[in-house]
């Protein structure tokens, strides 16, 4: 190890200046208004701690990933001591950050070990995947939570609405995932399909008076037919060229709806669109004439977090429609096609799958769930324009597919739960929100390079894996 330390220093030493570089504008100082104006307030201290922790943590990482456990773990434990002691640090902050820095190398010393662990407990003795069967008891978990959360002291206002905003983005990884994920097409510009299917609630309720749940069949085929004017042109790209229109495809149908004013109403948007009712009864404290509320026919009192809680369980349906619909239709003939395309397919065509149809249905059904989420997005936020559906939003739901591992439907939830659920609940952290952020990314990406749930398991196998020979007494 001796010949090495100089190596491992020096890599530390320039990590920490990259990130006192990059962080010296960013938290070293905090502008404020006094009043009169703005003022700096410098944050040295809090820098200053945070690039030794940087230091530390990349030297135990580097030691762990050359085999040197012990001084790792011990370095890890120390950073993890100094994290957790009541040793006074200027910000509540800076012990999370030198905390989980401690946490991350003790992490990644002890990973090779459970590694190799899981790989050696892959299968069990009869055969059945055990990744698989954690899914489907984690999933099984995460339903029952889902359902009975309103119902917990824990559902105010705030959760509700974040949950609602989660729930909405698992939707559309689920459907993105059936384009991406089993398909094997990179699309860029899914939003375009979310906001056809917005748009199409939103024109249809506000100017011939239709309701949700009667738009929201044809918002999904509104959609679908988008999916498939996508296709056509796409047919014969592949990789980035196939991104690169997809990407162009989703910014003409933003700026379509920036500059059709007469149809879009343009930059304005479109306001007042009704919400969702439930046989009739609207959620609100006063009904319009000749219709009651909500509480009336309940016979309840009124409560603003009634409303939140229905479109929860109005978008808990759709997901789980989404992924029932998925499940389903991966095992039929269309399903594995989608899979031998994102395979090979040079190999699909020599199969006799007609590659042409294979894209074209994969693009229209993926928009399908877009166009649901789309309309039940804008019955939620009763306000739309060209502003809510950027290429950002096409970003963030292709890296809750990837970062969840793509074809994985439960890894598609945790991710969504990350990258929607982690930002809003760092918020209290103020400026080192996006600082928490960006920690949590990296651990997923030191730990899980390919998506949190990264092993996927074909839909049909041609062998089944047989079961362990039982041996008897008595027999040869």
């Amino acid at each position: 190890m001796g010949p090495r330390l100089q190596h491992y220093l020096k890599d530390a030493g320039l990590t920490a200046l990259v990130a006192a570089g990059l962080a010296f504008f960013i938290v070293g100082f905090r502008t404020y208004d006094i009043g009169k104006g703005l003022t700096f307030d410098y944050q040295f201290v809090d820098l200053g701690i945070a690039v030794v922790a940087i230091f530390f943590g990349r030297l135990g990482l580097s030691l762990a990933a050359d085999g040197h456990d012990w001084p790792a773990l011990v370095l890890g434990a120390a950073l993890g001591a100094v994290g957790a002691s009541p040793i006074k640090l200027p910000s509540t902050f800076l012990h999370w950050f030198v905390g989980l820095a401690g946490l991350l190398v003790v992490l990644r010393t002890i990973w090779p070990w459970a590694n190799r662990g899981l790989a050696a407990a892959r299968h069990s003795p009869r055969g059945v995947p055990v990744g698989q069967a954690i899914a489907k008891w984690l999933g099984a978990g995460l339903l029952a939570v889902a359902v009975v959360m309103p119902m917990t002291p824990l559902a105010d206002q705030k959760t509700m609405d974040l949950a609602v905003l989660i729930l909405t983005y698992v939707m559309l990884g689920w459907g993105l995932n059936i384009v991406v994920g089993l398909a094997g097409l990179l699309d860029l510009g899914y939003v375009a399909f979310y906001a056809v299917g917005a748009y199409s609630y939103a024109l249809l309720s506000t100017q011939f008076g239709m309701s949700f749940w009667s738009v929201l069949p044809l918002a999904g085929m509104m959609a679908a037919s988008f999916g498939l004017l996508l296709g056509f042109p796409v047919l014969r790209l592949r990789g980035d060229y196939l991104a690169i229109v997809t990407l162009g495809f989703g910014e003409i149908i933003r700026l379509v709806l920036l500059n059709w004013v007469d149809l879009s109403n343009g930059p304005a948007g479109i306001g007042s669109i009704p919400g969702p009712t439930l046989f009739g009864a609207v959620f609100a404290e006063t009904a319009p004439e000749g219709s009651q509320t909500f509480a009336e026919m309940m016979g309840i009192p009124f409560s603003g977090n009634q409303r939140l809680i229905f479109l929860y369980y109005i978008i808990l349906a759709l997901a789980l429609v989404t992924n029932f619909f998925t499940q389903r239709i991966r095992r039929l003939p269309v399903g594995r096609a989608w899979e031998a395309l994102r395979e090979d397919e040079t190999a699909c065509k020599a199969l006799g799958i007609n590659p042409t149809n294979t894209k074209l249905t994969a693009f229209a059904v993926g928009a399908m769930f877009a166009g649901f989420a789309g309309s039940f997005f804008a019955a939620k936020q009763r306000f739309i324009s060209p502003e809510s559906f950027t290429f950002i939003e096409s970003a963030i739901i292709l890296a809750i597919v990837v970062l969840g591992g793509m074809g994985s439907q439960i890894g598609v939830v945790l991710a969504a739960v990350l990258l929607i659920g982690l930002p809003e609940w760092f918020r209290d952290l103020g400026a080192y929100r996006m600082v928490a952020f960006g920690l949590a990314m990296v651990l997923i990406m030191v730990f899980r390079p390919r998506g949190l749930i990264a092993h996927r398991e074909p839909s049909v196998r041609l062998h089944p894996a047989r079961r362990a020979p039982v041996h008897r007494k008595g027999l040869a």
